[in-house]
């Protein structure tokens, strides 16, 4: 745990004061939803990509008056 902390304080002296100040915002948001016992509720970027990408692969719909 230590070299995490350790990391993030590094990276939030090298990150431009935007970004640091996202990640504090995201990190706070994230600690309170663990001590809720609602991590389950925050939903990962990855599968929200997942989403999209299929999304992105499925075949437009055509005019469906154009069907019938």
């Amino acid at each position: 745990m230590e070299a995490l902390l350790e990391t993030l304080n590094a990276k939030l002296r090298e990150w431009k004061p935007e970004t640091a100040a996202q990640v504090r915002e995201r990190v706070s948001e994230i600690i309170g939803l663990a001590d809720q016992d609602c991590l389950d509720l925050l939903r990962s970027r990855e599968r929200e990509q997942d989403v999209l990408d299929i999304l992105d692969e499925s075949p437009p719909r055509g005019d469906l008056h154009a069907e019938i």
